[in-house]
């Protein structure tokens, strides 16, 4: 207790009291509540509001919500499955088949390297060459639609047999000239 003011306690704390007695809303700070509402008046323009815990009536009978209404009047999904995507996920039925372009160029890449190994090259090239053509002709069908794949496993698989070819005229050229010379 402080000298000055004989029923307050420093500390804003009130003396004891019966709890169950009804007490007066606390005003902050040392405002005096205006309209019975404990920080200030309630706007009088605004719509009345539900205890804590409970739903508005408006109107509604008792154990019904209210319709929910977006804020942004965006209109709502409606239930029901979620959005499916043609073939999410799953392998084609009776679509496009590019196996022919892929193995194609993956050839046709492969021989240029190859012509190193006792000249691997030529069959590879040979085999990029003919699936390649193959692909051409499946894209022409409709039944592929990877027509770039096809024709760079054709174009590499021909200057892998190409640069074979020339290798072997170059090295018997070689053997012929060489050996007579000694």
């Amino acid at each position: 207790m402080q000298p000055g003011n004989p029923g307050q306690d420093p500390y804003g704390q009130q003396p004891n009291q019966d709890p169950t007695a009804p007490q007066p809303p606390a005003a902050p700070y040392g405002q005096q509540p205006t309209s019975g509402q404990p920080y200030g008046q309630q706007d009088p323009y605004a719509a009345p509001q539900a205890p804590y815990g409970q739903q508005p009536t408006s109107g509604q009978p008792y154990g019904q919500q209210p319709p929910y209404q977006d804020p942004y009047g965006q209109q709502q999904p409606q239930y029901g499955g979620a959005p499916t995507y043609p073939n999410a996920g799953y392998p084609q039925a009776a679509g496009q088949n590019n196996t022919l372009g892929l193995v194609s160029m993956i050839l046709g890449i492969a021989s240029i390297p190859l012509l190193c190994c006792f000249y691997l090259g030529i069959p590879v090239g040979i085999a990029a060459v003919v699936t390649g053509y193959l692909a051409r002709q499946k894209v022409a069908q409709g039944q592929a639609n990877n027509a770039g794949q096809a024709k760079a496993g054709l174009i590499c698989g021909a200057v892998g047999v190409g640069l074979g070819i020339l290798l072997i005229i170059l090295l018997v050229v070689a053997q012929v000239t060489l050996p007579g010379q000694s």
